[in-house]
């Protein structure tokens, strides 16, 4: 199937949210995820299942000056 992860289009196996930072070897403590131009929270993340055409954008927070 294939989805959209900011703004590339990827294919993947049918999976969930929180499977696909999981299998990109992210640290969830950081991220902020949109699907389909909804911000999802953390604690739902496991239960989007994502389908073809999908859009999922992340974005992580990285401290510094």
């Amino acid at each position: 199937m294939r989805i959209n992860i900011n703004g590339k289009s990827e294919e993947i196996k049918k999976s969930t949210l929180g499977e696909i930072i999981a299998e990109k070897g992210l640290c969830q403590d950081n991220l902020v995820l949109e699907h389909n131009k909804r911000i999802i929270p953390k604690e739902e993340w496991q239960d989007i299942i994502l389908k073809e055409n999908d859009v999922v954008e992340i974005v992580s927070f990285v401290g510094g000056g």
